[in-house]
C-alpha cells in the first residue's frame, strides 16, 4: 500500500487546478503547468485538499498513485513557490557568467563553455563562482543544474569542478612514492 499515494495534497490560495480526464493543469503566481496522468489514478478535489484514488487491488495501479501524488504535489508547489538548485565552482579560473539566456563557463577547457538555457528557467550568477538556477517546474530545474555539472563533475583528488552546493566529494589520498 502506498503511503505517499494516502497523504493529502493541500492547495494554498492563489492556486487553480483542472481536472480534465487525464489531463491535470496547475496555475499559480509563477506559471502553469500540465501533466498526463496514469489512467489507473484518479483524483477528487473537496475543501482545497486533493485526495488520490485507485484500485487498492492492483499493484501497478499503486505504484502509478504515489508517482501522481509526487507529481502534483510538486506542481503546486512550483508555481506557487518555485524551486532553486544551486552549484559552486571549484577550481583556479573557474567562472560563471550570465548573459541573457547564455550561461558562460569558464572550466578549464581551451574554449569557453556556453550553456544556452531552456525556457521555464531562469539562471542567476551572483558571484563568479556561483549559479543559481530557478523555475516552476522541479524535474527540468534539476535536468538544467544536471547538465551544467555534467561539463566539469567534481574530481575526488583536488575536489576541482562544478557541484551542487548541499553536496559532499568525497576526497581520495594521493599515490605515495
Amino acid at each position: 500500500m502506498s503511503r505517499i499515494a494516502k497523504a493529502p495534497v493541500i492547495i494554498p490560495k492563489g492556486v487553480d487546478i483542472k481536472l480534465e480526464g487525464n489531463n491535470v493543469t496547475v496555475k499559480g503566481n509563477n506559471g502553469q503547468l500540465s501533466y498526463d496522468i496514469n489512467s489507473a489514478v484518479s483524483f477528487g478535489i473537496t475543501d482545497n485538499v486533493i485526495q488520490v484514488q485507485w484500485d487498492r487491488d492492483d499493484k501497478k495501479a499503486t505504484a502509478q498513485a504515489g508517482t501522481a501524488r509526487a507529481i502534483v504535489s510538486n506542481m503546486i508547489v512550483g508555481v506557487s513557490a518555485g524551486f532553486e538548485r544551486k552549484l559552486t565552482l571549484i577550481g583556479v579560473g573557474y567562472r560563471a557568467q550570465a548573459k541573457g539566456n547564455i550561461l558562460n563557463l569558464a572550466l578549464g577547457f581551451s574554449h569557453p563553455v556556453d550553456f544556452e538555457v531552456p525556457a521555464g528557467v531562469s539562471i542567476e550568477t551572483p558571484s563568479q563562482t556561483e549559479i543559481i538556477v530557478k523555475g516552476s517546474d522541479k524535474q527540468l530545474v534539476g535536468e538544467v543544474a544536471a547538465k551544467i555539472r555534467a561539463y566539469r563533475p567534481p574530481e575526488p583528488y583536488k575536489g576541482k569542478g562544478v557541484r551542487y552546493a548541499e553536496e559532499h566529494v568525497a576526497r581520495k589520498e594521493a599515490k605515495k612514492k
